[in-house]
């Protein structure tokens, strides 16, 4: 009797392992937070009532049920956090008449008043020169589905959220490979529907 209760045991471990193995596993990552949303609903960038997410985190966790709040989330965040490929890049071209006359300037309804009086305009994080030539650098390598544009030109909401999640994550000190990385699983959570190939990362 021992050696059958062992034997059936010895089964379900085996299932439990092989179904583990088998199972797909989301992928996840998480960056650090903290008082960020807190800091963008002070400032205006977000309305609360309109938009009431992600505000008193500690961290912020992306994956594919959440994705597309993180989209909203980081898109406030890139178009709001003074950086200077918005203010020196492709947004403000002349040949465009302005940088607000984009999908990700003047899409961004959920802010108190006018987007573009937020238009990097607030110092939420600040980079040193070497951590915003890697953005730039990075930015300018990543590229998404929608428009075809890299995140150094964020004229869609997708790329103004890309911007904002390469600052936020040079802020912490990630890798060119590491951001790289992390931008191509970001654009299958916020492109499921497009062939990883085309994501142009």
């Amino acid at each position: 009797m021992q050696k059958i209760k062992e034997f059936l045991i010895a089964i379900v471990v085996v299932a439990v392992i092989l179904l583990l193995g088998l199972a797909p596993i989301e992928k996840v990552f998480v960056l650090k937070w903290e008082n960020l949303g807190v800091k963008m609903v002070e400032a205006g960038v977000i309305n609360e009532e309109k938009f009431p997410n992600f505000y008193n985190l500690k961290n912020l966790e992306i994956n594919s049920e959440n994705s597309k709040v993180v989209l909203n989330t980081l898109w406030a965040f890139g178009l709001s956090n003074k950086n200077p490929i918005l203010e020196h890049g492709p947004m403000m071209d002349p040949k465009y008449g302005g940088a607000g006359n984009f999908a990700s300037t003047g899409g961004w309804t959920l802010a108190n008043g006018n987007a573009m009086t937020h238009y990097s305009m607030h110092r939420f994080i600040e980079l040193s020169p070497g951590e915003q030539a890697l953005v730039e650098k990075v930015s300018k390598n990543i590229f998404r589905p929608c428009c075809r544009n890299s995140a150094y030109f964020p004229d869609c909401n997708h790329g103004m959220a890309m911007l904002g999640l390469m600052e936020l994550m040079t802020s912490q000190g990630a890798s060119e490979t590491e951001m790289m990385e992390k931008a191509r699983e970001v654009n299958d959570y916020w492109f499921p529907k497009v062939e990883k190939t085309s994501c142009g990362v």
